[in-house]
Parts: C-alpha cells; sequence; structure tokens
C-alpha cells in the first residue's frame, strides 16, 4: 500500500460517490472486485418475523460492522437457535454462539457482541442442511475448531453417516470432503450419548429443507419454530446429488434462526449483470456485455475477479487462483494493443472529482491511524484490537 504507484481511497462508494462510466473515463483498466455483500433469500412464509436473521447481517454484528452495529439480536429470551446452512460462515456463527465468551474476550471480536453473548441464554444450536455429510460444504479446518470447543456436546445421527454408492463416487475424486466426512464420523462415535446437565450442545441435522418459519399468537411476530421438510438425495449426474422432498414434515423449536444459504453480489450502474447467477458476465475475467462470451461484447477494459466474477464459494487459495487468471487476461490485452492507447487522468483525475463532491477520502495513512487507535484501545482491554463501530468515529480521525 505505500508503493508509490499504489494509492488507496478508502470510503469511496462506487455508484454513488463515482459511477462505473466516470473511473473507465479516467483509468485505462478498471478491475471489479467488490465481491458479495447482500444475501440470497429463501423466499418461504414468515421470513420477515423478528428474530430471523441472515448470517452475513449477525457477522457484521459481532465484527463490528458499522451498517450492522445496532442489528441487536435477541439471545437472552430462547435456548435455542437453528442455522441454515452448514457451510464455513455457518460454522463461524455457531462457534461464536457456543465457545465460552472468556476465550472470545481477548479476540478482536466487537464489544457490544462480546457484552451481548455474555448474557445470552443460547445452549443448543441446530445447524441444519438440505442434504447429507458428504455434501456439508464446509473445509476441514472450519469444522474442527468447532468440534474442538471445549465441553460441548455434539450430536450427529449416525444413521446420516451411511454412505450410499453415489456418496463414494462423490468423496473418491474430493479430498475436502473425505476429511470433513471423517471428522463428523468420528465425532459421532467418540461422543457421549446425551448431554450433562448444563452443557451446551451442537447439532448436526442433515436431510432437511425449510419450508416455513412458524410464529405463535403468544408471541406474535417472532419466530418460534422452523417446519421442515425431510429430503433424499438424489444424483443428477456424476458426482453430483442434489435434495429431493419426501411430503414427510417436522417442527423444530427455537427462537433464532441465522439464515446461512449464500451471499449474493449486487449489481451497479453501468456494469453487465446476470440476476440468475448473481454474477458479472465474463471470459476469463473479462467483461462481456452478454453471456455469449462473443468476442465483439467484450468490454474493453473493464475485468473482474472473486465472487463477483464466479458466484459467492470458495477460500482465499481459490480467489488468488481466479485473480491470477484475470491478471493474465489483462496481461495479454496490454500485449496485443487492445486497450486505449490515449492518455488519461488515472489518480489526479479521481482526486478532482471526488473533491468536487466533497466526498471525506480515507487515504492509506488515516487507515493506519484507524488501525494504530483500535490496537492501543484493544490494549488497553487485553484484546488483540478494539473496533470503532461507528462511521462517525471512524471518519473523523481518518480524514483529518
Amino acid at each position: 500500500m505505500q508503493h508509490e504507484r499504489c494509492s488507496f481511497f478508502g470510503n469511496v462508494t462506487l455508484g454513488s460517490s463515482v459511477s462505473l462510466p466516470e473511473l473507465r473515463e479516467l483509468y485505462h483498466v478498471v478491475v471489479l472486485a467488490y465481491g458479495a455483500e447482500s444475501d440470497r433469500a429463501l423466499g418461504i412464509p414468515g421470513e420477515d418475523l423478528l428474530g430471523v436473521h441472515s448470517a452475513r447481517e449477525f457477522v457484521w454484528w459481532y465484527n463490528g460492522h458499522p451498517d450492522c452495529n445496532s442489528l441487536n439480536p435477541d439471545l437472552k429470551s430462547t435456548d435455542t437457535a437453528v442455522i441454515l446452512g452448514q457451510g464455513n460462515v455457518a460454522l463461524d456463527v455457531a462457534r461464536i454462539l457456543l465457545r465460552p465468551t472468556a476465550e472470545l474476550a481477548s479476540t478482536d471480536i466487537a464489544f457490544h457482541a462480546l457484552t451481548a453473548l455474555e448474557q445470552s441464554s443460547i445452549r443448543k444450536v441446530y445447524l441444519v442442511g438440505r442434504r447429507g455429510p458428504v455434501q456439508a460444504a464446509c473445509t476441514a479446518k472450519e469444522l474442527r475448531e468447532i468440534l474442538g470447543i471445549k465441553d460441548l456436546y455434539i450430536h450427529i445421527k449416525e444413521l446420516d453417516l451411511v454412505k450410499s454408492p453415489e456418496d463414494e463416487e462423490e468423496l473418491k475424486n474430493n479430498r475436502i470432503k473425505r476429511r470433513v466426512h471423517e471428522l463428523l464420523s468420528k465425532a459421532a462415535a467418540s461422543g457421549p450419548s446425551r448431554p450433562s446437565s448444563g452443557q451446551r450442545e451442537l447439532h448436526f441435522v442433515f436431510f432437511r429443507k425449510p419450508e416455513r418459519f412458524l410464529d405463535s399468537d403468544g408471541k406474535s411476530g417472532h419466530v418460534t419454530g422452523v417446519q421442515f421438510e425431510k429430503t433424499v438425495v438424489k444424483g443428477v449426474g456424476p458426482g453430483k446429488q442434489v435434495a429431493v422432498g419426501t411430503g414427510d414434515y417436522e417442527d423444530l423449536d427455537c427462537g433464532m434462526v441465522l439464515k446461512s444459504i449464500g451471499y449474493k453480489s449486487v449489481p451497479v450502474d453501468g456494469v453487465p449483470f446476470d440476476h440468475q447467477k448473481g454474477v458479472v458476465p465474463n471470459t476469463s475475467g473479462r467483461v462481456v456485455s452478454d453471456a455469449s462470451g462473443d468476442e465483439t461484447s467484450v468490454e474493453r477494459g473493464l475485468y473482474v475477479c472473486g465472487w463477483l466474477k464466479r458466484g459467492p464459494t470458495g477460500i482465499i487459495a481459490t480467489n488468488l487462483y481466479c485473480a491470477e487468471e484475470t491478471v493474465a487476461s489483462m496481461s495479454e490485452d496490454i500485449r496485443e494493443g487492445k486497450l486505449e492507447a490515449m492518455p488519461k487522468a488515472g489518480r489526479e483525475g479521481l482526486v478532482e472529482v471526488l473533491d468536487n463532491r466533497n466526498i471525506r477520502i480515507v487515504p492509506y495513512s488515516g487507515w493506519e491511524k484507524i488501525d494504530s487507535a483500535e490496537r492501543k484501545l484493544g490494549s488497553l482491554r487485553f484484546k488483540t484490537r478494539e473496533k470503532w463501530t461507528s462511521w462517525e468515529d471512524l471518519l473523523n480521525p481518518a480524514t483529518e
């Protein structure tokens, strides 16, 4: 960030602070890498009940994101939370709900979240997936971390772990899935048959599809449970199985639901967008104006990488390979003279646009001020850092 050829413009919003057409006028190359900051919706009855949150909102809340510092999830009125999904984000959320707060206290968790978790009544967490253990979307490292929480009762039905020939085929060429299945099998076999008094509980529930969220007249407008349809998995191709409903239903009582069913990218004016897939259409990172990938539809000088390019899946290493592909396409286009040759205003032009709109730019030195102040405040509380959780707190010192 301190390299003379690199400039950091914080507190700048694409689409309002500056438009994409303006950026393309200022720079020969623009790379879209803004990820996926919205949520997929289930589209089932009761999704707007109180106590139903997206996992993204909850993660932003406990990580101190200013946009979710007032989420205020009710952790006192129930002892049971249901998490829909079994990916890494779902595991992170469950870990925060179940891990002893004395251990969380030394991390950089937001102060308001730690305070709420210290008063939490939640003792049971259900991680619910549409398919079986073989199809669980988490990775081994994250699973191992939650299975290692002290004094935690873990319940997994051993019958759910029985593998079909199709499951064996799916596992054969996927080392991560094999390791996840091994960890779940070991946890199911090694734990006690029932929890001890007062012990916190983590239940892995497989083959269940949410049908609707339940409420009651006694607590109008607040979620009191989830109705699930039982499922089976059905092969739809080599190494791929999907969940199919059986028509058999069951209810699971709870006072809080966290939906971890996937993130969703949002479109920005001037950006071609595939609404069905939730991505910017591209060919090897080159943005195209339609999904055909035809050479004539390539948007010259416009590229994409990360979740916005391929959808909200994968880990850091996946994003590294993804970025390398985009940069290779960019480099090839430069070598072959496919970009505009005329000089462009670049950073000086961008500074002028933002100044004219009175945008409070946070430079890299401003980010360093925030970083230093948060670390200093954290050290007073024996934490790695204490995050500022309002935009005003962040912007005042950063833009002075």
